[in-house]
């Protein structure tokens, strides 16, 4: 399961993980179910959140430990035998997946099945109902795989006919389309640098050099260009600092809007991250501060604990939380943003596009992360919500991964990692909604529940079943006996 993810990538790995899960709890006490999906759940998670140890190592371990025994959890809500643990799998791990997502601290979305297959065939669902319906259809894949291994046969078709009621579903749904003429050129600024390094330990000018001496080789004229996250750190507003008169003046040589991920002080203990728009005259014009944020990086959550375990390995300032909508209105056109963490959460895209954004920017900064884990699950993310909104994506990082992703979840361009460069295409904009734009997870809701309303519903006419076969098989002469001793006058 863990190799299907991000950065390995090796997706069809999911489906024999899944069905290896199946065999292991096939038949098992609750107790052996849970403890047994909670190591596979280990397995699937410590490598795969290795990342968060740049966060907080005291918080890697407790995050691997608890949502290991999320999967554990889901195991024990489906029953023990077939077919009803099969029909019941998806809905399971589906719901538990919604709850890490969700909590504690605003979820942690990273390292679900729904990264690792958004390079599969069967990624056209999330344009339905999102990455929880492409977790289910990938937990539907490795059930019906399950019940073919065990020559379940019947089992076996029922899933197989989901599965293509699906991915029909999913082909076939409304996709949004382009907005005639709507063709712009958009460049994005990679300023370059070395992985691993965190904001205290960095020149805050020298990242804003390297990020105007890397827009020096925009190949004018251009519709649009997108700056970073975080690559501009100043004490108070942007447009009272040196850097607000620079880039007011490079929007201007450029004649073009240009956003800029901009890091505010808001005082000894608190700052803005937001996503400032300068228009082509050099004026301020629009901005979205950062709404949801990354725990332990933008803020601590039970500081006063977590302080004693982690001591000045946390961030000692805390980020405001935005309340304007994810929608940034340039000359260019609307655009959705979701900054950097936001990306994995489709909430947060669907926003911005409810609003008429016409392309999705992720403006991102993954450079304290050693790896590529985060970079990689991240490019992930920014095809699911491509797909999901049915526009372009334009994700622009300061040490990479910075990518023009399509409305159907291809990669046109991405950056290597650390390498200066400016990243420039033609992407066009798109109206019209798709189905999860519109609903969000309903659809996703549905399946899950119908999914452990089956599973059980298996198991009670089961026991039905047996229970009327014992009764015919009862000899009529024993249950007459069985009355009259029940009638029979006391004696005495």
């Amino acid at each position: 399961m863990a190799a299907a993810l991000p950065p390995w990538g090796w997706w069809p790995l999911a489906f024999a993980g899944l069905v290896g899960l199946d065999r292991l709890i096939a038949d098992q006490g609750l107790g052996t179910r849970f403890r047994r999906g909670w190591l596979v759940g280990l397995g699937l998670y410590a490598p795969s959140l290795f990342w968060m140890k740049d966060l907080t190592l005291p918080g890697y371990g407790i995050a691997t430990v608890v949502y290991a025994a999320l999967i554990g959890v889901a195991c024990m809500m489906v029953p023990a035998t077939a077919p009803g643990r099969w029909a019941a799998l998806p809905g399971a791990i589906a719901l538990t997946e919604l709850l890490r997502w969700s909590y504690p601290f605003g979820g942690v979305p990273l390292s679900s099945f729904a990264v690792g297959q958004v390079a599969s065939p069967h990624a056209a669902v999330l344009r339905v109902g999102g990455s929880l319906l492409l977790v289910e259809l990938t937990v539907i894949v490795g059930v019906t795989l399950a019940a073919a291994v065990s020559r379940r046969w019947w089992p076996a078709g029922v899933g197989v006919t989901c599965l293509a009621g699906l991915m029909l579903f999913g082909i076939f749904a409304p996709q949004g389309h382009d907005i005639e003429g709507g063709a712009i050129d958009v460049a994005l600024v990679q300023g370059g640098g070395r992985q691993g390094t965190r904001a205290e330990d960095t020149d805050e000018r020298k990242v804003f050099e390297v990020h105007e001496e890397a827009s020096e080789t925009i190949d004018t004229p251009v519709d649009l260009v997108v700056w970073p996250e975080d690559v501009v750190d100043v004490e108070g507003p942007i447009e009272d600092s040196p850097e607000g008169e620079e880039l007011s003046d490079l929007a201007q040589e450029l004649e073009a809007p240009l956003i800029v991920g901009v890091v505010e002080g808001a005082g000894p203990d608190n700052f803005r991250n937001a996503s400032v728009l300068f228009d082509s005259d050099g004026e301020i014009v629009d901005r979205y501060d950062k709404v949801h944020r990354v725990p332990f990086g933008e803020f601590v959550p039970l500081r006063s604990l977590i302080e004693r375990f982690a001591g000045d390995s946390l961030t000692a300032r805390e980020a405001i939380i935005g309340d304007g909508p994810a929608e940034l209105d340039t000359e260019a056109g609307k655009v959705a943003v979701a900054i950097s963490w936001e990306i994995f959460f489709g909430d947060r895209v669907r926003e911005g596009v409810e609003r008429g954004g016409e392309v999705v920017l992720n403006p991102t900064n993954g450079s304290s992360y050693t790896g590529t884990l985060v970079q990689t699950q991240q490019i992930a993310s920014s095809r699911m919500r491509a797909i999901e909104s049915g526009r372009w994506v334009l994700q622009a990082a300061p040490t990479g991964f910075t990518a023009i992703i399509g409305p159907d979840g291809t990669v046109h361009q991405r950056s290597a990692i650390s390498e200066q460069t400016v990243l420039q295409g033609t992407v066009v904009k798109r109206e019209g909604t798709t189905l999860y734009t519109r609903l969000g997870l309903l659809p996703a809701w549905i399946v899950a529940l119908v999914s452990l309303a089956a599973g059980w519903s298996f198991v009670l006419h089961a026991k039905r079943t047996k229970r009327q076969r014992a009764v015919a098989a009862t000899p009529p002469n024993e249950t007459v006996d069985a009355k009259s001793r029940d009638f029979a006058p006391s004696e005495g």
